[in-house]
Parts: structure tokens; C-alpha cells; sequence
């Protein structure tokens, strides 16, 4: 198939001007009641059908239009009185409508196959130069996807009316917007998992943080930095409680959680799940291949024993902890297995446990060395006193609770990886048991999901990426990822998980500034080629010719040099797309929140410096907006309102509260709960102004 040449491109212009004076000259002839007329007017319609076809592709638009003749010709016939051997009439109609659609099922068939369906990506890659367009962005990440599949999501919007669902509900219920192309939000819904690459100081934070803003339930960040607590605390804690998990002390934060790594391992498959996560964040990476992952197998096989005795021995009233662990590993004697083993008796799965442990006693020395050396550095956090604060035996959290509180857990490492086992462990705790608790729903999906935030996931939490990023997903548990680059994932879980992270990845985000030409390469290949004229000019000949050659739609270079704040987005089904991330520090809510904070401070700190000074102060503070607001400070100003408080409600300097968990309901007034409020000062009644 072909278009017309130049040439004949010529005479299709005369085809529609003779179509076109046969439909004026039919309503003509209707108007002056010819019957003719109307047989004109079809005559000049199929002649402009003819025109468009033919000019659309020659061969099958002029077969299309002799079809539309043959059946226009066989109607006329059959249907216009006068004309002679009626009964002959229906052949050209047959053969006309025949023709008509065998040409049509040959175009259905070379449209939706594969030849077609590779054109049409063809065409569209060069319409748009191979990015994605609009019409692509709103069909496959655009809230309106997401809404689309509402039911899916979350399950307990199945009952709810469309009007709500398409209408009322935030669509930060269903997904996060990612970042924006043109007038366009890129969403993605909480059931998929998003990678983004990019160097030190380049973005990535800013915009996770806004992940942990948009998640519709319970949230676990992990972090080297505590920016990502500065920007998010003061929203999150409006969600639900927030905790913190700091081993390292990082910016003298201390622990508001404790994990011990004995709980729980009472039951065998938790002793066994808990030495296999310490194990994994106590090593090196490398991706456990040839002789270490038998090393990584063997190590976690002879703790899990040990953590089911010590564990088995304090439920049964022992004073048994991590350090009798920590001896038994690096000290393995016969009074060590005797101990172990009559510990082990207890179990469900004593058999095999104490056979395990056996195993591990009653090994050559060299074996049982290489063994030990495996195990120690996940038992390494130890020595600090900070993480064996935090580690120390008592109430663990409760993985159920926090899910139905919508609470917020921050786990903090430093980049030397010390306390990686133990944020590990931790992790993996609170995600296994999101998984149970998913299971057992109805729908197989927690709602609404949990979602975690990894930055350096790879440095401080390297949690079992490659299986999670395949199967949390479809029990909303939403994963989101930060790396500095492919060869990180690499180095901690080798080629085939690195593989596996990217395959499971929905949307992955390439920031600027790479200078690894393999991960730029392997960027480039990920967004694919477009065909590209190439013009070619003979100067001799005065002409020239044009070529197609095939050009990646992204170049390496193009890559490397993205601005800051803008992001390639390669997400699934659909082309490459550039667009802007969105840093905490410029969303509304976060802009309007830190606002409503510092107004707060300011007003706190000019009460308290009021009392430090013993200047006329309050006893009361409340909380009103707009022109009562504005009256009530004008009445604080007057002199006959003025008063020395002598309440107990009255505080000192760094004693009045500046958040909601500073208030003691029995004796401080009630925080308010309204929006836009302003501190203002309101003069006590006349009983406690005469009391004073």
C-alpha cells in the first residue's frame, strides 16, 4: 500500500469537487421534488468517500471506493423504478458489498496484528519523538488510571458510590504523583514499587519525603539523614504516633522504639526468618554467590538455633539475652552445646533444631571457625551502647496496632553499616507480619497499605529486595526505593537480584549528574530508539535524498546532564517521559504546616519571654482565627486586662508547649484542632483576676 504520487495526488482534488457539485445539484433536485435527487446526492457522497479513500492509500482506497460503486450501482438498479431486468440487480450489490468487507477485515487484521501494532508504535515514536504523549500519559499514569481501578486498590471502596470514588476521594488514597510532565502528574498506585537513581545531594530525599507525606496508611522510612524526619514529622504526626529506631544515635536522637532480636523467636520459623536477616545485614554483599552463600546458608542455620534456645530459655523464666548469644557463637565449647541442646528440648521442632546445632558444635575447627566468622559481624552492633539500648529486651512494637494507627517509623543507620543488621532485622519483622496480616483479609491486601520508604536501602537495610519487590506489591505493601546507582544494587545483591530489582520495578526515575557510562548506557538502551530522516545533498546533482537511521530517543549524554529537579521516567507500558519532581520544601501542605509552626514559636516565645521578665503575663492561652482573633488581642493590649499570674497553670521559659504531646489535659488548656488558628492572648475571667 501506498499514497498517491505527486502526480496523482493531482487529479484527487477534481474527485472531490465533482462529488462535492453532485451533493449541491442533489439538494437542488430534492428541493424542486426529483426524485433523481436523491440518488445525486448519494452518487456525490460516494464520489467524496472515493477521494479521501484513494487519497488515504491507493490501492485500497480506489478497491474500497469500486466496492462502494458496485453497491451504490446494484441499490440504484433494484430500487429506482424504470429500469430494466430488476431481478439482475442484486449481483453488483453482492459483489460491491463483498469487496467492501474483505477490504475491511484485511484492514482489521494488518491493524490489530503484530505488523500493525509495531507501525502504529512506529508512527507515534515519530509523532512525539519517541517520548510519551499526552494521550499516553493520561491513559497509564495519570489519576484517572488510578480511579479506574479504585476497586482493585483498595477493596473497602468496592461499596462506595462512583460519584465518590471518581469525585471526592484523593487520589492520594490510591497512589503518590511522582512528578509532573507539562500540565500532567505522574501517579503511580500503591500496589506498585518505584526505583530512582541518582547521586549524593541531587534531589532524591527531598522527594521521598513527599512519598511518606502522600501514603494513605502506616509508613517505615529508613535514612543516614535525619532531613527526611525535619520535613516530615510535623504532617505524619497529625496521621498517627511516630517512632523512632536509632542505634547509631545520629544527631542525638534518641530511640523512642526498642526491638529486641530474641522476640518472638520462640516459634521456630521466626528464630529461623530472624537469623537469616541478621546474617544478610551483616554481610558484605556480593550477592551471596559460589562459596559465601554457602558460608551466608550455614551462618544463619547454626544462629537460628541459638536464637530459638535463648529465646525457649527466657520464656521459661532464664535471664537469657543477645549478649549469651553473641558468647555462644564466638566461644562454641561442649558446656556451650550441652546448654544449648538442653534449651532446644523445649521446641516444637526440637529434632531438627537440636540436629542443627549439633551440626554446628561437632565441626572441625576450621569449619566451625569459618562458621563463627560469618556470624560475628551480624552480631556486631553489639558493642555499641546506643544500639544495645535500643535492642534491649522489652515492648516490641506492635506490628497490627501500627498498621491500624497509621503510624510512622523512622529507622536511622549510619553509612559504616554497623547497625545494618539490627534496622534489618526490624524491617523485615514489621514487613513479614504486615504480609501475614494481608493474607488473612478477604481481598489478600491490607488496606489502607503500608508503604516503605528505602533510601540507602542498600547501605543500611538490605532487606531481601529482589523477592520482596515481586510479591509485596500485591498485598499494598508499597516499596520505594533510592539508589545511588545500578552498581550498588549490584555490589549488595548481586547481577541477578539487581536484575530482578529493576524487572519489578513499575516506574523507575534516572536523575542527573551519572557518570557511570555503563548505568548511562543501560539508561539510554531503557528508553528505547526512534527513526530518524536523515538528509543527504548532492551538490553536484543540486538534489538530495533522505534516509532513515535509527537513534536512541535519550542519549548518555542527555542523561548525565539533566538539571536538577528534572527526572526520566521510565515506567511500564509506555515511552520515556521528562519531567520535574516536586521537593518537599514546595508543597503546599508542607509550605502551610511550617507556617502554621513558626507563627506558633514566635507567639510561644514572646509569652515566655513576657514571664522570664516578670512582666504582666498569662495564665491562659487559646486559640482563635479571624477578626475574633484580631479583637481578642486588642483586648490583651488594654491596661485594665493586664494582670501577674500567680496559677499553677503558669509556665518558664521553655515550658510552654509548642505541639499537641506537650499538653497535660488535666491542667493545660486543650489543643485545638481547627485550621489557621493564631496564638492570641485572652485576659482571665473576674473570679480568677480577683483570686490573683
Amino acid at each position: 500500500m501506498r499514497r498517491p504520487t505527486e502526480k496523482e495526488g493531482l487529479v484527487m482534488p477534481w474527485a472531490g469537487l465533482v462529488g462535492l457539485a453532485l451533493l449541491i445539484l442533489g439538494g437542488a433536485m430534492l428541493a424542486a421534488h426529483l426524485p433523481v435527487g436523491l440518488w445525486v446526492i448519494l452518487t456525490g457522497a460516494a464520489s467524496v468517500i472515493m477521494f479521501c479513500l484513494v487519497f488515504w492509500r491507493l490501492v485500497v482506497g480506489g478497491i474500497l471506493s469500486g466496492g462502494f460503486w458496485l453497491a451504490l450501482i446494484g441499490a440504484l438498479w433494484l430500487l429506482q423504478p424504470g429500469i430494466p431486468l430488476k431481478q439482475y440487480g442484486w449481483i453488483p450489490l453482492a459483489v460491491g458489498a463483498v469487496v467492501v468487507l474483505i477490504m475491511l477485515a484485511r484492514l482489521s487484521h494488518r491493524r490489530t496484528g503484530s505488523g500493525g501494532l509495531v507501525r502504529r508504535w512506529s508512527r507515534r515514536l515519530a509523532q512525539q519523538d519517541g517520548v510519551a504523549s499526552w494521550w499516553v500519559l493520561w491513559r497509564r499514569a495519570s489519576a484517572f488510571a488510578l480511579r479506574r481501578k479504585a476497586h482493585i486498590l483498595r477493596p473497602s471502596l468496592r461499596d462506595v458510590s462512583w460519584w465518590v470514588r471518581w469525585f471526592k476521594l484523593s487520589a492520594t488514597e490510591l497512589g503518590t504523583r511522582l512528578a509532573k510532565v507539562g500540565m500532567f502528574g505522574i501517579w503511580s498506585p500503591i500496589e506498585d514499587v518505584t526505583l530512582r537513581f541518582g547521586g549524593p545531594r541531587i534531589g532524591k530525599s527531598g522527594e521521598m519525603a513527599g512519598r511518606i507525606l502522600d501514603a494513605p496508611g502506616a509508613v517505615i522510612c529508613t535514612s543516614t539523614r535525619t532531613d527526611l524526619i525535619d520535613n516530615t514529622e510535623l504532617l505524619r504526626g497529625k496521621v498517627g504516633p511516630l517512632y523512632v529506631f536509632n542505634p547509631n544515635g545520629l544527631a542525638k536522637l534518641e530511640s523512642t522504639l526498642t526491638f529486641d532480636p530474641l522476640a518472638g523467636c520462640e516459634a521456630p520459623a521466626v528464630a529461623m526468618y530472624r537469623a537469616e536477616d541478621l546474617i544478610e545485614g551483616g554481610s558484605p554483599g556480593d550477592g551471596g554467590d559460589g562459596d559465601r552463600k554457602f558460608w551466608l546458608l550455614q551462618a544463619a542455620q547454626a544462629l537460628s538455633t541459638m536464637l530459638h534456645a535463648a529465646a525457649l530459655g527466657r520464656a521459661a523464666g532464664g535471664e537469657y539475652g543477645m549478649s549469651d548469644v553473641h558468647d555462644w557463637a564466638a566461644q562454641p565449647s561442649k558446656d556451650v552445646k550441652e546448654l544449648v541442646t538442653r534449651l532446644l528440648r523445649r521446641s516444637p521442632a526440637a529434632k531438627a533444631f537440636t540436629a542443627q546445632a549439633v551440626q554446628f558444635f561437632d565441626n572441625n575447627e576450621r569449619t566451625q571457625s569459618s562458621i563463627t566468622t560469618t556470624i560475628l559481624p551480624a552480631l556486631r552492633w553489639m558493642i555499641s551502647e546506643t544500639a544495645s539500648a535500643a535492642a534491649r529486651p522489652g515492648e516490641s512494637i506492635d506490628v497490627a496496632k501500627f498498621l491500624d494507627e497509621k503510624g510512622t517509623l523512622y529507622l536511622l543507620g549510619a553509612e559504616d553499616a554497623s547497625t545494618a543488621p539490627l534496622v534489618t532485622a526490624l524491617t523485615a519483622h514489621i514487613a513479614r507480619e504486615a504480609r501475614r496480616i494481608a493474607s488473612e483479609q478477604p481481598s489478600g491486601r491490607l488496606d489502607p497499605s503500608l508503604t516503605m520508604v528505602l533510601d540507602e536501602a542498600a547501605l543500611i537495610c538490605p532487606i531481601p529486595l529482589p523477592e520482596w519487590t515481586s510479591d509485596m506489591g500485591g498485598r499494598n505493601i508499597t516499596i520505594h526505593i533510592a539508589a545511588q546507582g545500578r552498581s550498588q544494587l549490584r555490589k549488595r545483591w548481586g547481577d541477578t537480584g539487581a536484575g530482578s530489582i529493576m524487572n519489578n520495578s513499575a516506574t523507575v526515575l534516572v536523575y542527573g549528574g551519572a557518570r557511570d557510562t555503563d548505568d548511562l548506557a543501560t539508561y539510554s538502551k531503557l528508553a528505547g530508539e526512534r527513526d530518524e530522516d536523515v538528509a543527504t545533498h548532492d551538490h553536484s546533482s543540486r538534489g538530495y535524498s533522505t534516509t532513515k537511521r535509527r537513534q536512541a530517543i535519550l542519549s548518555e549524554a542527555q542523561f548525565a546532564q539533566l538539571e536538577p529537579g528534572q527526572v526520566v521516567i521510565i515506567g511500564r507500558s509506555m515511552p520515556p517521559a521528562i519531567g520535574k519532581v516536586e521537593m518537599v520544601w514546595k508543597r503546599h501542605d508542607f509550605r502551610k504546616a511550617a507556617r502554621a509552626k513558626q507563627r506558633a514559636d514566635k507567639a510561644a516565645d514572646r509569652l515566655n519571654r513576657r514571664i522570664a521578665t516578670g512582666r504582666p503575663a498569662l495564665v491562659e492561652i487559646s486559640w482563635r482565627s479571624g477578626w475574633a482573633g484580631f479583637r481578642a488581642w486588642l483586648a490583651s493590649l488594654r491596661p485594665a486586662d493586664r494582670f501577674t499570674p500567680t496559677l499553677s497553670t503558669t509556665r518558664r521559659v521553655g515550658d510552654i508547649p509548642v505541639s499537641p504531646t506537650d499538653f497535660n489535659t488535666d491542667t493545660d488548656p486543650v489543643w485545638p484542632t481547627e485550621r489557621d488558628r493564631h496564638l492570641v492572648v485572652v485576659p482571665p475571667a473576674d473570679d480568677d483576676r480577683s483570686r490573683s
